[in-house]
């Protein structure tokens, strides 16, 4: 039987990564070129400044791919891209590479959407067992999706205004942590004492959708208020504080999710499932239950090459081939993935 290799190419956003798969499941190189040191001065991802540095990196990046992976093109089965969601001139760097390689070597191309990717992570480290729920907890995305099997995407779950991530970041900023921010207030939680009354936003009974718009205010206003009257709060008082509401409604809503549609597995992904305060209460709710928690390595919660390229295997066999004229969608809804209704 003949290895089925894949190359993959992400750039959603600041990170320019290529990645060679074998099979769906085995990492055979995957290389990550940062950027967070570009980004860290303006306190966030500045689009244009992430594309141009894509520009600078892919082809170098893809080189390196194949030859740790001692990997030719004529061995190679196909390349994957992401497609979207993401930034559109962060996409469109990564897309027009993988049509170039794949034209110039006669390959196949396969779209490949983002959040799919984080999704397929979870299967370079164990089989994935249906019906499952994942949680994806990023910059972007705070959703939970129910999975029935294979290439079936069914949101049941999704921020209303912030994502968790983007609110970890927003929070950072006000209490004067570096970018990014989700690392920092992990860092200052596991120090600090949650003493600070912050809200929950549980909704409306039954629903499964977050909100973090709220909790951000509350924060930003606890902060300037205590300025104003000459006090100081602890900074990582307020991380621990913040980190708590956040986890504590993150893991009730997984836990119903998870009730309601009977999963076996629990798939964590995305930025935020590096999150150690996350990845120990996910882990402790769970762990006298008999469904199966999949949490990545760190590496693969954050973007990543090797993700893609798992996911393109799942597309590749249910024979998803994307045209030439592929374009990106930076807006682009995991129910369209897989349903014909791609770009030409």
């Amino acid at each position: 039987m003949t290895n089925e290799y894949i190359l993959a190419i992400e750039t959603s956003c600041d990170e320019t990564a290529a990645a060679i798969i074998r099979d769906g499941k085995t990492i055979v190189s995957n290389i990550v070129a940062s950027q967070m040191d570009s980004h860290s001065r303006f306190g966030g991802v500045v689009p244009e400044v992430a594309s141009r540095h894509h520009v600078e990196q892919v082809t170098m990046v893809i080189q390196q791919a194949l030859e740790e992976a001692q990997v030719t093109p004529k061995q190679l089965t196909a390349v994957a891209v992401t497609e979207g969601p993401g930034l559109v001139g962060a996409l469109l760097v990564g897309i027009q590479a993988a049509k170039t390689f794949a034209f110039c070597h006669q390959l196949p191309l396969i779209n490949v959407h983002h959040i799919a990717g984080h999704i397929y992570a979870a299967q370079l480290s164990e089989p994935l067992t249906f019906p499952l729920i994942a949680l994806i907890v990023s910059g972007g995305h705070t959703e939970l999706i129910y999975m029935k099997e294979h290439g079936s995407f069914e949101t049941i779950g999704q921020t209303r205004d912030d994502a968790a991530g983007e609110a970890y970041d927003k929070v950072a900023r006000v209490v004067g942590l570096p970018y990014p921010g989700g690392p920092e207030i992990d860092r200052l939680a596991a120090v600090g004492e949650a003493n600070i009354p912050l809200p929950r936003a549980w909704l409306e009974e039954g629903s499964l959708d977050f909100s973090f718009s709220g909790l951000k205010s509350a924060v930003l206003n606890a902060w300037h208020n205590a300025k104003q009257r000459g006090e100081t709060i602890d900074a990582a008082d307020m991380a621990a504080s913040f980190q708590a509401s956040v986890i504590e409604v993150i893991v009730a809503k997984t836990k119903e999710a998870v009730k309601q549609t009977n999963a076996r597995q629990l798939i964590v992904a995305g930025g935020v499932a590096s999150n150690k305060g996350l990845r120990a209460a996910i882990q402790s709710e769970f762990n006298q239950s008999e469904v199966v928690v999949t949490i990545p390595p760190s590496a693969f919660c954050t973007d990543n090459a090797a993700m893609i390229g798992a996911a393109a295997s799942m597309a590749w066999a249910r024979g998803i081939r994307a045209p030439l004229s592929l374009n990106a969608r930076p807006s682009y809804p995991l129910s369209q993935w897989l349903s014909g209704e791609n770009n030409s």
